[in-house]
Protein backbone atom coordinates (compact mmCIF):
# COMPACT_ATOMS: atom_id res chain seq x y z
CA UNK A 1 0.00 0.00 0.00
CA UNK A 2 0.99 3.46 -0.89
CA UNK A 3 1.65 6.31 2.01
CA UNK A 4 -1.50 8.56 2.76
CA UNK A 5 -0.80 11.91 0.53
CA UNK A 6 -0.27 14.57 3.71
CA UNK A 7 -2.82 16.64 4.43
CA UNK A 8 -0.91 19.92 4.16
CA UNK A 9 -0.77 21.30 0.75
CA UNK A 10 -4.83 21.49 0.81
CA UNK A 11 -4.82 23.18 4.60
CA UNK A 12 -2.43 25.70 2.60
CA UNK A 13 -4.30 26.45 -0.11
CA UNK A 14 -7.53 26.53 1.77
CA UNK A 15 -5.96 29.03 4.15
CA UNK A 16 -4.28 31.06 1.46
CA UNK A 17 -7.66 30.96 -0.48
CA UNK A 18 -9.24 32.39 3.28
CA UNK A 19 -6.41 35.05 3.68
CA UNK A 20 -6.31 36.35 0.09
CA UNK A 21 -10.34 36.35 0.16
CA UNK A 22 -10.00 38.87 3.02
CA UNK A 23 -7.32 40.85 1.84
CA UNK A 24 -9.05 41.42 -1.24
CA UNK A 25 -12.35 42.31 0.54
CA UNK A 26 -10.52 44.43 2.73
CA UNK A 27 -8.97 46.21 -0.11
CA UNK A 28 -12.20 46.65 -1.80
CA UNK A 29 -13.24 47.93 1.83
CA UNK A 30 -10.76 50.62 2.03
CA UNK A 31 -10.54 52.31 -1.80
CA UNK A 32 -14.92 52.30 -1.79
CA UNK A 33 -15.20 52.91 2.39
CA UNK A 34 -16.94 56.29 2.04
CA UNK A 35 -19.24 55.09 -0.57
CA UNK A 36 -20.44 52.70 2.05
CA UNK A 37 -20.88 55.12 4.79
CA UNK A 38 -22.30 58.11 2.97
CA UNK A 39 -25.05 57.89 0.93
CA UNK A 40 -25.73 61.52 -0.19
CA UNK A 41 -28.99 63.44 -2.12
CA UNK A 42 -26.67 65.68 -3.99
CA UNK A 43 -29.92 67.56 -5.94
CA UNK A 44 -30.40 71.39 -4.91
CA UNK A 45 -33.36 71.46 -1.99
CA UNK A 46 -36.17 73.68 -2.26
CA UNK A 47 -37.96 74.79 1.02
CA UNK A 48 -41.37 73.77 1.50
CA UNK A 49 -43.86 76.29 0.28
CA UNK A 50 -46.04 76.92 3.30
CA UNK A 51 -46.56 79.67 5.46
CA UNK A 52 -44.30 78.86 8.06
CA UNK A 53 -41.53 78.15 5.65
CA UNK A 54 -41.77 81.91 4.44
CA UNK A 55 -39.41 82.97 7.31
CA UNK A 56 -36.87 80.67 6.57
CA UNK A 57 -33.57 81.85 5.51
CA UNK A 58 -31.70 80.20 2.47
CA UNK A 59 -28.20 80.49 3.85
CA UNK A 60 -24.51 79.65 1.85
CA UNK A 61 -22.06 78.91 4.24
CA UNK A 62 -18.11 78.82 3.50
CA UNK A 63 -15.70 76.70 5.18
CA UNK A 64 -12.17 76.59 5.74
CA UNK A 65 -11.28 74.47 2.86
CA UNK A 66 -13.01 76.40 0.07
CA UNK A 67 -16.90 74.59 0.11
CA UNK A 68 -19.84 76.05 0.19
CA UNK A 69 -22.53 74.19 2.45
CA UNK A 70 -26.29 75.25 1.89
CA UNK A 71 -28.53 75.58 4.87
CA UNK A 72 -31.79 76.71 6.31
CA UNK A 73 -31.39 78.98 9.36
CA UNK A 74 -34.93 80.59 11.08
CA UNK A 75 -34.66 82.65 14.18
CA UNK A 76 -36.56 81.33 17.32
CA UNK A 77 -38.53 83.86 20.28
CA UNK A 78 -35.46 82.38 22.54
CA UNK A 79 -32.27 83.46 22.58
CA UNK A 80 -31.10 80.06 21.59
CA UNK A 81 -29.77 78.51 18.31
CA UNK A 82 -29.71 74.73 17.53
CA UNK A 83 -27.50 73.37 15.07
CA UNK A 84 -28.47 70.35 13.47
CA UNK A 85 -26.41 68.02 12.39
CA UNK A 86 -27.87 64.98 10.12
CA UNK A 87 -27.81 61.50 9.49
CA UNK A 88 -26.15 60.02 6.49
CA UNK A 89 -28.53 59.91 3.71
CA UNK A 90 -30.67 61.95 1.54
CA UNK A 91 -30.73 66.01 2.37
CA UNK A 92 -31.88 68.65 4.57
CA UNK A 93 -35.05 68.24 2.90
CA UNK A 94 -35.62 65.11 4.24
CA UNK A 95 -35.70 66.84 8.10
CA UNK A 96 -37.89 69.25 7.70
CA UNK A 97 -40.02 68.36 10.74
CA UNK A 98 -36.96 68.65 13.12
CA UNK A 99 -36.84 72.19 12.23
CA UNK A 100 -40.27 72.79 12.47
CA UNK A 101 -40.60 70.98 15.88
CA UNK A 102 -37.62 72.39 17.26
CA UNK A 103 -39.24 76.06 16.22
CA UNK A 104 -42.28 75.48 17.65
CA UNK A 105 -40.15 75.02 21.17
CA UNK A 106 -39.07 78.80 20.75
CA UNK A 107 -35.42 77.58 19.49
CA UNK A 108 -33.92 79.30 16.14
CA UNK A 109 -32.56 76.43 14.07
CA UNK A 110 -29.65 75.83 11.53
CA UNK A 111 -30.46 73.05 9.37
CA UNK A 112 -27.25 72.58 7.24
CA UNK A 113 -26.29 69.78 4.45
CA UNK A 114 -23.06 68.84 4.61
CA UNK A 115 -20.51 69.32 1.46
CA UNK A 116 -21.73 66.56 -1.56
CA UNK A 117 -25.21 66.82 -0.19
CA UNK A 118 -28.45 69.29 -0.95
CA UNK A 119 -26.49 71.27 -3.57
CA UNK A 120 -23.45 71.86 -1.13
CA UNK A 121 -20.04 71.69 -2.77
CA UNK A 122 -17.89 68.94 -2.64
CA UNK A 123 -17.34 65.49 -1.17
CA UNK A 124 -18.69 63.90 2.20
CA UNK A 125 -15.44 62.51 4.56
CA UNK A 126 -14.93 62.58 8.09
CA UNK A 127 -12.53 65.58 8.19
CA UNK A 128 -14.74 67.50 5.80
CA UNK A 129 -17.96 66.90 7.88
CA UNK A 130 -15.82 68.33 10.62
CA UNK A 131 -14.80 71.41 8.67
CA UNK A 132 -18.34 72.05 7.89
CA UNK A 133 -19.21 71.82 11.25
CA UNK A 134 -16.96 74.22 12.59
CA UNK A 135 -18.19 76.69 9.28
CA UNK A 136 -21.63 76.21 11.07
CA UNK A 137 -20.65 77.46 14.65
CA UNK A 138 -18.49 80.25 13.13
CA UNK A 139 -21.66 81.45 11.39
CA UNK A 140 -23.83 81.42 13.99
CA UNK A 141 -21.26 83.07 16.43
CA UNK A 142 -21.93 85.94 13.87
CA UNK A 143 -25.75 85.71 12.94
CA UNK A 144 -27.14 84.59 15.90
CA UNK A 145 -27.44 85.84 19.65
CA UNK A 146 -27.57 83.74 22.95
CA UNK A 147 -26.61 79.99 23.79
CA UNK A 148 -25.65 77.51 21.09
CA UNK A 149 -26.83 73.82 21.43
CA UNK A 150 -25.61 71.01 18.93
CA UNK A 151 -28.36 68.32 17.87
CA UNK A 152 -26.62 65.30 16.09
CA UNK A 153 -28.42 62.31 14.49
CA UNK A 154 -26.90 58.91 13.93
CA UNK A 155 -23.42 60.20 12.39
CA UNK A 156 -24.25 63.29 12.67
CA UNK A 157 -23.53 62.36 16.43
CA UNK A 158 -19.43 61.80 15.87
CA UNK A 159 -20.34 65.33 14.09
CA UNK A 160 -21.24 67.14 17.04
CA UNK A 161 -19.03 65.56 19.61
CA UNK A 162 -16.04 66.57 17.39
CA UNK A 163 -17.28 70.32 17.15
CA UNK A 164 -18.00 70.06 21.16
CA UNK A 165 -14.36 69.10 21.57
CA UNK A 166 -13.42 72.68 20.03
CA UNK A 167 -16.57 74.99 20.13
CA UNK A 168 -18.46 73.94 23.78
CA UNK A 169 -22.10 74.16 23.08
CA UNK A 170 -24.83 75.34 25.97
CA UNK A 171 -25.99 71.25 25.54
CA UNK A 172 -25.32 68.34 23.43
CA UNK A 173 -28.50 66.45 21.98
CA UNK A 174 -27.47 62.81 20.55
CA UNK A 175 -30.12 60.84 18.45
CA UNK A 176 -29.60 57.15 17.30
CA UNK A 177 -25.68 57.42 18.82
CA UNK A 178 -22.84 55.31 18.74
CA UNK A 179 -19.44 54.53 20.23
CA UNK A 180 -17.11 54.78 17.35
CA UNK A 181 -18.18 53.59 13.45
CA UNK A 182 -16.35 50.90 13.54
CA UNK A 183 -17.62 49.52 16.06
CA UNK A 184 -21.12 49.96 14.40
CA UNK A 185 -19.24 48.32 10.87
CA UNK A 186 -18.10 45.19 13.32
CA UNK A 187 -21.66 44.73 14.95
CA UNK A 188 -22.56 44.58 11.40
CA UNK A 189 -20.12 42.06 10.38
CA UNK A 190 -18.84 40.25 13.04
CA UNK A 191 -16.96 37.65 11.35
CA UNK A 192 -15.00 40.14 9.27
CA UNK A 193 -11.69 42.06 10.68
CA UNK A 194 -13.88 45.33 9.76
CA UNK A 195 -11.94 47.73 12.34
CA UNK A 196 -8.36 46.97 10.71
CA UNK A 197 -9.71 48.30 7.37
CA UNK A 198 -11.77 51.45 8.48
CA UNK A 199 -10.87 55.31 7.67
CA UNK A 200 -13.45 57.00 8.47
CA UNK A 201 -13.73 56.55 12.29
CA UNK A 202 -15.87 58.96 14.18
CA UNK A 203 -14.71 57.88 17.44
CA UNK A 204 -17.23 59.79 20.12
CA UNK A 205 -16.38 57.33 22.73
CA UNK A 206 -12.65 58.35 22.69
CA UNK A 207 -14.17 62.12 22.97
CA UNK A 208 -16.97 62.18 24.96
CA UNK A 209 -15.64 62.91 28.42
CA UNK A 210 -13.97 65.55 27.46
CA UNK A 211 -17.15 67.40 26.00
CA UNK A 212 -17.69 69.43 29.11
CA UNK A 213 -21.65 69.93 29.00
CA UNK A 214 -24.66 68.42 29.39
CA UNK A 215 -25.78 65.47 27.24
CA UNK A 216 -29.07 64.00 26.37
CA UNK A 217 -29.09 60.93 24.44
CA UNK A 218 -32.27 59.71 22.26
CA UNK A 219 -32.06 55.60 21.21
CA UNK A 220 -34.84 53.59 19.67
CA UNK A 221 -35.04 50.29 21.51
CA UNK A 222 -35.31 48.47 18.13
CA UNK A 223 -32.63 50.27 16.52
CA UNK A 224 -30.93 47.08 14.02
CA UNK A 225 -28.18 50.30 12.26
CA UNK A 226 -27.15 51.46 15.38
CA UNK A 227 -27.88 49.05 18.03
CA UNK A 228 -28.75 50.52 21.52
CA UNK A 229 -25.70 48.88 23.31
CA UNK A 230 -23.30 50.96 21.22
CA UNK A 231 -25.28 54.07 22.30
CA UNK A 232 -25.30 52.93 25.85
CA UNK A 233 -21.42 52.50 25.79
CA UNK A 234 -21.20 56.03 24.94
CA UNK A 235 -23.28 57.06 27.54
CA UNK A 236 -21.41 55.21 30.06
CA UNK A 237 -18.66 57.23 28.93
CA UNK A 238 -20.09 60.63 29.54
CA UNK A 239 -19.86 63.22 31.91
CA UNK A 240 -22.49 64.49 34.27
CA UNK A 241 -25.01 66.16 33.75
CA UNK A 242 -26.32 62.94 31.13
CA UNK A 243 -30.06 61.64 30.72
CA UNK A 244 -30.77 58.93 28.55
CA UNK A 245 -34.04 58.65 27.00
CA UNK A 246 -35.46 55.36 25.36
CA UNK A 247 -38.34 55.33 22.71
CA UNK A 248 -40.16 52.15 23.23
CA UNK A 249 -40.52 50.18 20.16
CA UNK A 250 -38.50 52.88 17.71
CA UNK A 251 -35.54 51.85 15.13
CA UNK A 252 -33.34 54.34 13.76
CA UNK A 253 -35.01 56.51 11.64
CA UNK A 254 -38.44 56.94 13.37
CA UNK A 255 -37.42 58.14 16.81
CA UNK A 256 -39.43 61.15 15.96
CA UNK A 257 -42.32 59.29 14.75
CA UNK A 258 -42.89 56.59 17.61
CA UNK A 259 -41.88 58.98 20.18
CA UNK A 260 -44.29 61.60 18.88
CA UNK A 261 -45.45 64.86 21.43
CA UNK A 262 -43.35 63.26 24.20
CA UNK A 263 -40.32 63.01 21.58
CA UNK A 264 -40.12 66.81 21.33
CA UNK A 265 -41.22 67.40 24.67
CA UNK A 266 -38.43 65.68 26.63
CA UNK A 267 -36.06 67.46 24.36
CA UNK A 268 -37.56 71.00 25.40
CA UNK A 269 -37.37 69.94 29.12
CA UNK A 270 -33.97 69.20 28.89
CA UNK A 271 -32.87 72.32 27.41
CA UNK A 272 -35.39 74.25 29.74
CA UNK A 273 -33.18 72.68 32.30
CA UNK A 274 -29.79 72.90 31.07
CA UNK A 275 -29.55 76.18 28.80
CA UNK A 276 -30.25 79.33 30.10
Amino acid sequence: MGALASPWPWLRRILLVVVGTYLALGLLAWIFQRRLIYFPDARAVSKPRTAFWEAVQEVAIKTSDGETIQAWYLAGTKPITVIVFHGNAGHRGHRTSILENLNLLGYGVLLPDYRGYGGSTGAPSEDGLYADAKACRKWVDENAKGQVVYLGNSIGTGVAVELALHSKPAALVLRSPFSSLPDVGQNAYPFFPVRLFMRENYDNEAKIARVGCPVLMIHGDRDRIIPMKLGKQLFDAAKEPKQWLSVGSAGHNDLEFIGGKNYWREIGKFLQEHVR
